[in-house]
C-alpha cells in the first residue's frame, strides 16, 4: 500500500511538474539524507549539518532560483567539501552526492521537451525492473545473485527485472516514440538499478539494520525504496542531456 501511495504522489507530482515536483524531490533528499547519516553511525549534531548542506544545492535548483542547471553540479561538490572537512567523514560526505545528485538529474529531464515521457520512462523502468525481479526470483529461484549481500536476490530476479524494464521501454517506443538509442539502454539500466540495490543491502550490513529507516509501514526508509533510482537517474539524464549538449 505504501509503495503504491508513493508512486502515485510521485506521478502526480512528475505530471504538475514545476514547483510541486521540485519541492517532492527535496523533501526526499533531505530525508535520504537523514538516512544516510544514520547508516553511517553520524551523531545527530553532524547528521544536521549535512542536512543543512545538501539543502543548499537543491535550494537553487528550484524553479524561482537557477532551476535544473549545471551550476547546482559545482554546489554539489561543494557540500561534499564542506561535509568532509567540518565532519571529517567521508562517508557522510558522499552522502550529499548520493542524494542530491538523482534529484538534480530528475529535475533535467523533466526540463526537457519531451520530459513527462523521458520521466516516466526513467522511473517507471526501475519499478518494472524491481517487480520484475521480486516475480521472477519467487516464480523460478535458482542462483543466488549475491548471497553474502542480499540472500534472497537471485540471477532468474536480475533477467527477469531486466526483461520487464526492457518490455515496458518497448512500449514506449512503440507507443510514444520514446528514441530507440533509450531503448537499447533499458536493460543496461536496468542492471544497474539492481546494481543500486545491492550497494544498499551492503550498506544496511555494514550499519548492521535490516532497514534504511522506518518512514514507509512496512517498506523501511525511503532509501530502501529508491535505492535503484539513485545510479539510474544521472546516466538516464547523461543519455538524454548529452546528445543536446555536444
Amino acid at each position: 500500500m505504501a509503495a503504491a501511495v508513493m508512486a502515485f504522489v510521485a506521478l502526480l507530482a512528475l505530471a504538475i511538474g514545476g514547483f510541486a515536483y521540485w519541492l517532492l524531490m527535496v523533501v526526499i533528499a533531505l530525508f535520504m539524507m537523514a538516512e544516510w547519516s544514520d547508516l553511517t553511525a553520524t551523531p545527530p549534531r553532524e547528521k544536521r549539518l549535512a542536512q543543512y548542506a545538501v539543502s543548499v544545492p537543491l535550494a537553487i535548483l528550484a524553479p524561482i532560483a537557477a532551476g535544473a542547471s549545471f551550476l547546482a553540479l559545482g554546489l554539489i561538490a561543494a557540500a561534499f567539501f564542506f561535509v568532509a572537512i567540518v565532519t571529517r567523514r567521508a562517508w557522510l560526505a558522499s552522502g550529499t552526492i548520493y542524494c542530491a545528485l538523482p534529484v538534480l538529474s530528475l529535475l533535467l529531464i523533466r526540463d526537457q521537451d519531451a520530459g513527462l515521457l523521458l520521466s516516466i520512462w526513467a522511473l517507471v523502468l526501475v519499478w518494472m525492473t524491481d517487480i520484475g525481479a521480486f516475480f521472477a526470483g519467487r516464480t523460478i529461484g535458482g542462483p543466488k545473485l549475491a548471497p553474502t549481500v542480499s540472500p534472497n536476490k537471485t540471477w532468474a530476479g536480475l533477467i527477469g527485472g531486466i526483461v520487464a524494464a526492457t518490455l515496458f521501454a518497448l512500449v514506449l517506443h512503440l507507443g510514444y516514440a520514446l528514441s530507440l538509442r533509450l531503448l537499447v539502454a533499458t536493460p543496461v539500466l536496468g542492471a544497474i538499478a539492481q546494481g543500486g540495490d545491492l550497494f544498499e543491502s551492503w550498506l544496511k550490513r555494514r550499519a548492521g539494520v535490516k532497514d534504511s529507516g522506518n518512514i514507509l509501514p512496512g517498506h523501511g526508509g525511503l532509501l530502501d525504496r529508491l535505492d535503484g533510482l539513485v545510479p539510474v537517474a544521472p546516466l538516464a539524464a547523461l543519455l538524454i542531456v548529452a546528445p543536446t549538449i555536444f
